[in-house]
């Protein structure tokens, strides 16, 4: 079955348009309420939100569907992603909704949906509610329509947990830490928890309008805490993206740490202590082949999946690892939450950064990444990836790079886009293989 609303990542696109309108969050509410009615308890739905101005109109259209089938709903207000799965599970919960685009502009938005044991759905389940979605749902009787409630203590709650990932004898006090919220979901609770472990917390991308999300800040647009930790003379910078599920890290000098470099540190300290679980880290194949280099030379492995954290989280689940990630920035650490976490993460480098005793520049560069080329080439519509050209330029460059490198070509799960990587040894043949192949696709598009 052709998938219309799921993409990777949940549903997702333009606020008041195509799948996220008011009238589809409905149904998604309805549709997912009933595949999620099993047994004869009362059922109940927990649902967050990230900062967006459209969050009200879909937060409102969620609840209206679930009540109507007779789901209880529990509403969060803003929290990152990874909170809600926690609450989901915490609060026993049948079904859990984050009302977020992520990294996308506020124009965005999109519907993540997770299970009662606070995992992302499957893809039978996903299939499901789509099926679902194409059928009117029969409503609850009057007596059975379900309620609505707004809980107050959700952020604490999260603060606690995210706290509890760390070692009781780890404390944060002497560090001076920049954290960027990308004015979104995170914008109280990731400040609090690092202030509340003894740092000295400077915080920017706090304050939310509704329309500045992920604008100029987060880990996205990393001008803004590069500059603030260099004028701060900080010892690190913290930058989340507008969901929180992502972590991208500066050092003191304003350079940038990311996600491969986040997992070989967590990998390497996990190893160190037995505390790694599966005998090395599950990442995408975007992830640079200088990761898989440096986790080699220390005895681990690389498991790589397709892009998006769902894969990566499948594959830890069926190979019993218990760290991986994306290098864009998702971290998950399945000692301690069910999904991305980039606060998490956050505190995991922050304790790493504590009991080395170095500055951040001398911990956080472990390997030199390979020369890498990520290019994206919009489309209007059709299968640019099935034109002759463009399987011709895709195959002169896998042979181009054969045994020097890696090519990576993938349809965007989320938009009209092809990504275009490659990596290698040679910077110069790296750049002229993407260029050649980001040609083809856009004359053929």
């Amino acid at each position: 079955m052709a998938r219309k609303y799921f993409g990777t990542d949940g549903i997702r696109g333009r606020a008041n348009d195509g799948v996220m309108t008011a009238e589809i969050a409905l149904k998604v509410g309805q549709a997912a309420g009933h595949h999620f009615m099993r047994g004869a308890h009362r059922h109940r739905v927990v649902i967050g939100k990230d900062t967006r101005l459209s969050g009200y109109m879909m937060e409102n259209a969620l609840v209206a569907g679930f009540t109507s089938v007779g789901m209880d709903v529990i509403m969060t207000g803003p929290l990152p992603t990874p909170a809600v799965a926690l609450l989901t599970r915490e609060m026993r919960a049948d079904i859990g909704v984050m009302i977020s685009a992520s990294h996308n502009p506020f124009e965005d938005n999109g519907i993540k949906l997770f299970g009662p044991d606070g995992f992302k759905l499957s893809d039978a389940d996903e299939l499901a509610i789509e099926r679902a979605l194409m059928e009117v749902q029969p409503l609850a009787q009057a007596e059975a329509i379900g309620r609505a409630r707004r809980i107050e203590d959700a952020r604490g709650r999260y603060i606690h947990a995210i706290k509890q990932s760390l070692p009781d004898n780890i404390r944060l006090d002497g560090l001076k830490v920049v954290v960027d919220c990308a004015n979104g979901a995170a914008y109280t609770v990731a400040p609090a928890a690092i202030w509340e472990l003894g740092a000295d917390v400077i915080s920017i991308g706090v304050e939310p309008n509704g329309t500045n999300i992920n604008a100029g800040v987060g880990s996205t647009a990393l001008d803004a805490v590069k500059a603030r930790v260099v004028a701060e003379g900080a010892d690190i910078g913290i930058a989340l993206d507008g969901d929180a599920d992502r972590l991208i890290v500066v050092d003191e000098k304003g350079q940038t740490v990311d996600g491969d470099q986040i997992m070989a540190l967590i990998g390497r300290n996990y190893a160190s202590k037995g505390m790694l679980k599966g005998g090395g880290v599950v990442a995408t194949v975007m992830s640079n082949l200088g990761l898989e280099r440096f986790l080699d030379s220390e005895g681990l492995s690389l498991v790589r999946t397709k892009v998006g954290d769902r894969y990566v989280l499948e594959a830890m689940r069926a190979g019993g690892y218990n760290v991986g990630g994306e290098q864009s920035g998702h971290m998950i650490l399945l000692d301690h939450a069910t999904t991305g976490d980039g606060s998490i993460a956050a505190l995991t480098v922050l304790g790493a950064l504590v009991q080395s005793g170095k500055r951040a520049s001398e911990l956080l560069h472990l390997f030199d990444p390979v020369p890498q080329l990520l290019r994206n080439v919009r489309y209007a519509g059709g299968a640019p990836l099935e034109n002759l050209a463009v399987k011709q330029a895709i195959a002169d460059a896998e042979a181009a790079l054969s045994g020097k490198g890696r090519l990576v070509i993938r349809p965007s799960g989320t938009e009209p886009v092809i990504r275009v990587m490659a990596e290698g040894d040679n910077a110069a043949q790296v750049e002229q293989v993407v260029n050649d192949i980001c040609t083809a696709v856009a004359e053929a598009a």
